[in-house]
């Protein structure tokens, strides 16, 4: 089901791209481990120069404060919310069905994104530019692009599979007009018979009047299934031409169409289709990233040097997003086939030898985290290159080593070849083989073909009581750290259940088991990686700033994670719906 086939590279493309997080955190007082006055001089400069830092960055204007033409704003971020948010995911998950519809809905969405677009483009033409050189306007430009790449080309398919009635009605007359093999030895028998009798002789005493009458009542008959066939086919024709058009009903358009389809060679489609398919894989992210960086510049955040504490917080916290996301695609069903879904995975004969040698999801995340640990180890100290180390700085890089040690040993269980060398000291056994009772005992455990690796859930467990206990430069940002951080555990305690339910009771069947306690897993990972990326030190001031509480986001962030769960369920069942009735 999933949108998402491809989505096993996804969280390793994601952490490729948080290599600038490696420049730490950021939100803590850099003290140098001197002691006496100095130290104390040195700790009251720290915390004077973050929080001048951090007065800075709120005191300037942005375009949440900046009351001129608000309406329009207003109106340009309710048009993307409704196209990228509720239009755009039904789209993508009818194209993956490969359903008519979906192109429909992705001209809807095209054109909510463009009047959205359009109304930024006047906003922009009557308020100052109050955050320069923002990333959020080329973000949105590519993204503009993008999308109409892909309308453009589901259009130039549409036009390549028109074909004129009258043709439709031959080809599919001639290539599936049933006629048994008898029926036309019969037909080529009675021609035979009846070209014989005329030259030979009166055929007088060939065949009874019977058999005769009854000889011509059967050709009679089968002329008339013939004749009521093809009309039959005609009609069939007719409607599944008509059905085709569906918006190239004018006959302008139908000319237009084809002579695009005349155009277009079956080499260029077949990269048109490998173009179309890649943007329905991440057109998804693209908009996420859309989103966040619009969500920056409209609150004036992440401004100087604090880039490096927001990218860092965002990109993790991302991660952790759709992680989630992904926890819960797996419960609903997704990469069932390649035995994520909490099932048996299916032998080569039901799936491709591809997705046969696809991994287990245990061993991807242990991966995804062997590598973040791999990168941020050697890049943890980049913000304070040719400074002292803190001790900070060390903890920081001890974050990185427990990730790459835990995502290693993860990989190692997950090694069916580790296992096999483990298991070296009874099955080389002489006397393992030589008596039938002990070769009974040598079968694989129920427990074998599954994966109950605690190592991915361990490490994120550790993170989670780390950050909950992090010392931070305010009550406020403590209690945020607090909040994700207890989330996160609260991921590895319901990860753990489902492990432990799966291994009192393997999964049995090909069909997704979709335990419970992973939609708490899923839940805890998606609110957990959204107050993440709020923690950084520019929203935490915001919020200190406009006299909100810890709580805030938190409550915010919960209502929203509900509602996400639910509607993502219902965009995968519209999926369902759509691949029935196109099969139907």
């Amino acid at each position: 089901m999933v949108y998402t086939q491809g989505f096993s590279n996804l969280a390793a493309l994601l952490l490729l791209g948080a290599v600038p997080l490696a420049l730490a955190h950021g939100d803590e007082s850099n003290e140098s481990g001197m002691g006496g006055m100095g130290a104390k001089m040195a700790h009251l400069t720290s915390t004077s120069s973050i929080a001048a830092s951090n007065s800075s960055t709120v005191d300037q204007q942005s375009y949440f404060t900046y009351q001129k033409h608000g309406g329009l704003m207003l109106a340009h971020i309710t048009l993307m919310i409704v196209a990228w948010f509720f239009v755009l995911p039904i789209g993508v998950v009818l194209s993956v069905a490969r359903s008519r519809l979906a192109l429909i809905i992705q001209l809807s969405f095209l054109g909510l994104h463009s009047s959205g677009l359009l109304l930024a483009t006047v906003h922009s033409s009557k308020v100052p530019d109050l955050y320069e050189n923002n990333v959020h306007n080329k973000v949105g430009w590519i993204v503009t692009l993008v999308v109409v790449a892909q309308c453009t080309i589901g259009l130039v398919k549409l036009a390549a599979n028109i074909v004129k009635p009258q043709e439709a009605r031959t080809e599919e007359r001639v290539a599936f007009l049933p006629v048994s093999t008898e029926a036309l030895a019969q037909h080529q028998s009675t021609g035979y018979q009846d070209t014989y009798r005329y030259s030979q002789d009166s055929g007088h005493f060939t065949a009874s009047e019977p058999s005769r009458s009854q000889s011509f009542s059967s050709t009679h008959d089968q002329e008339e299934e013939e004749r009521k066939l093809r009309e039959y086919q005609d009609v069939q024709a007719e409607a599944n031409y008509t059905e085709k058009q569906g918006l190239l009903g004018n006959t302008k358009i139908q000319r237009a169409a084809s002579r695009i389809s005349a155009k277009v060679s079956k080499r260029t489609m077949n990269v048109l289709n490998v173009i179309y398919t890649a943007i329905d894989f991440i057109i998804l992210p693209f908009g996420f990233i859309a989103i966040v960086t619009g969500t920056v510049v409209y609150g004036g955040v992440f401004r100087g040097n604090n880039v490096f504490n927001g990218l860092a917080h965002t990109i993790k916290g991302g991660i952790f997003f759709w992680y989630g996301v992904l926890t819960l695609g797996r419960w609903m069903g997704c990469f069932a086939e390649m035995g994520w879904a909490w099932n048996v995975k299916p032998p080569i004969g039901l799936i491709s030898v591809r997705k046969a040698r696809i991994p287990s999801a245990e061993f991807v995340e242990s991966f995804v985290i062997f590598l973040y640990g791999a990168s941020n180890m050697w890049l943890e100290h980049l913000a304070a290159w040719g400074q002292p180390w803190s001790a900070q700085d060390f903890e920081h890089v001890s974050i990185s080593i427990m990730f790459f040690g835990g995502g290693l040993c993860g990989m190692l269980v997950e090694s069916t070849k580790i296992r096999e060398f483990l298991n070296t000291t009874i099955l080389t056994s002489p006397a393992a083989y030589s008596l039938q009772p002990i070769k009974d005992h040598l079968n694989p455990p129920k427990t074998y073909p599954f994966s109950s690796n605690p190592f991915p859930g361990l490490i994120i467990l550790l993170l989670g009581l780390m950050m909950s206990s992090h010392h931070q430069a305010s009550m406020v940002a403590t209690m945020i750290h607090k909040q994700w951080g207890t989330l996160f555990v609260g991921f590895a305690l319901a990860r753990a259940v489902t492990y432990i339910l799966t291994y009192i009771s393997p999964p049995s069947s090909y069909l997704p088991s979709r335990p419970p306690s992973e939609l708490i897993t899923s839940f805890c990972l998606i609110s957990g990686g959204i107050i993440f990326m709020a923690s950084n030190k520019d929203t935490v001031a915001a919020m200190e700033h406009h006299g909100l509480h810890a709580m805030f986001p938190f409550t915010v962030t919960m209502g929203f994670t509900s509602f996400l769960m639910a509607w993502t369920i219902l965009v995968l069942a519209v999926k369902g719906w759509a691949v029935r009735r196109r099969q139907a």
